[in-house]
């Protein structure tokens, strides 16, 4: 039988919940971390690192089988990358027009603490703004979710799912992505203090998991990972474009 696992890792590690439980906390804790002090300190150089760091683990760990086994194939249904992309899009709209409806311009608003990190100028003119939009864009559409997603509902992924079973896989990665999230929008600095807003950040990890789940069905459906990153990718540009055009 083929081995997911490089030979290196397979001397520790069997390609099961063990190890899946292993890559959680490698890499989500000091991600964890990593984003709370960017959010401290405006400086979000390493972040992009993270995602780097992420994409390259189907690498690092997995032979060719273990690559193959976590959805690194060509798609076998292919209108479900343009299904993937038009959820995500739509996705990110509503989670905008929640956090406007109940919190309106506050920072309990999801969207609005996170926008400030994108310090997008006040007097920027229209094609500026265009530019520094498509940019922000193409950037948010290309690294977090190959990254993300090639850890999260890939290498984790599979690893639980070869202990137990796809759906209890997909619960386990998409707890860890939307807790992970906690980060980005939970833990606040506002006015150089910290903050916790609790029942803002219940909606916003309960739709992080929502999301999460959203992308491995996009997966699955297109048998490809490729499903689960063009999903991520149409949210973060979805998400973008309300920060430029919707709020500001």
């Amino acid at each position: 039988m083929e081995s997911e696992l490089k030979p290196f890792w397979s001397k520790f590690f069997n390609f099961n919940w063990k190890f899946g439980l292993f890559l959680i906390l490698l890499f989500c804790i000091p991600r964890f971390i990593l984003v709370l002090n960017a959010n401290e300190t405006s400086n979000y150089k390493f972040i992009g690192l993270i995602m780097t760091i992420y994409g390259f683990t189907p690498f690092i760990f997995l032979t060719k089988h273990g690559r193959k086994i976590i959805g690194l194939t060509k798609p076998k249904n292919y209108k479900w990358l343009f299904y993937a992309f038009i959820i995500g899009l739509t996705f990110s709209f509503i989670l905008y027009f929640l956090g406007d409806l109940i919190y309106q311009s506050s920072f309990e608003n999801w969207y609005v603490y996170i926008e400030k990190s994108y310090n997008i100028p006040n007097e920027i003119n229209l094609n500026d703004k265009l530019i520094l939009f498509a940019i922000t864009a193409m950037t948010g559409m290309i690294f977090s979710p190959i990254g993300e997603e090639f850890l999260f509902r890939g290498i984790i992924h599979s690893s639980f799912a070869k202990s137990i079973g796809d759906f209890k896989a997909s619960i386990v990665d998409s707890s860890a992505f939307a807790l992970t999230h906690i980060s980005h929008f939970g833990l606040v600095f506002i006015n150089n203090e910290w903050h916790f807003f609790a029942f803002p950040t219940m909606i916003w990890v309960l739709s992080m998991f929502v999301v999460s789940v959203l992308f491995y069905i996009c997966r699955r459906k297109s048998k490809s990972i490729l499903g689960a990153v063009l999903c991520h990718s149409a949210f973060n540009l979805g998400m973008t474009y309300c920060f430029f055009y919707m709020m500001n």
